[in-house]
């Protein structure tokens, strides 16, 4: 892909993040979902106009890419988004197969605009009993069943 093309798609996330705080439907964020070339799905940053605190830009664009694929794996995939992605979206993003991700500002730049993310980066690394949200394994022989059954079944599709 041409450096032009790059910059092109990459201004148009950054115009979309704008216009998302001129209409109030959430934060400065935006993201695009590019395959060979072309716009497969476009996404801002809708938590509290929706009231749904994973509804980040990167995860809106994800779902709409995978609805119109029809697929959930978008390996052939680039995005293109206006901030260095938060962990859960980067998360999402591996688990989408996206091939790279172009960003704009830093996680550094987000902190300053009041949203860090610095504590959620700190909390993935840690051991779970040593996280701030309090964790306790119930069930697990029981909770195992579930693996049980999806080994065996011999139609499951792997992800």
């Amino acid at each position: 892909m041409e450096k032009n093309e790059k910059h092109k798609f990459m201004q148009k996330v950054i115009e979309m993040a704008i216009r998302n705080v001129e209409e109030g439907k959430g934060g400065p964020f935006a993201a695009i979902i590019v395959k060979n070339g072309k716009i497969i799905a476009e996404g801002t940053n809708m938590v509290t106009s929706a009231n749904d605190p994973s509804a980040h830009a990167e995860i809106t664009a994800i779902r709409r890419a995978c609805k119109t694929l029809k697929t959930f794996h978008l390996e052939d995939c680039e995005i293109y988004t206006s901030c260095e992605p938060c962990p859960m979206c980067l998360g999402a993003i591996y688990w989408a197969r996206i091939s790279k991700i172009y960003y704009a500002c830093n996680r550094k730049d987000a902190s300053e605009a009041g949203f860090d993310d610095s504590k959620f980066y700190e909390e993935v690394c840690k051991r779970p009993p040593d996280r701030s949200i309090k964790m306790e394994k119930l069930l697990s022989e029981e909770g195992k069943k579930a693996f049980d059954k999806w080994l065996q079944k011999e139609d499951r599709i792997p992800y």
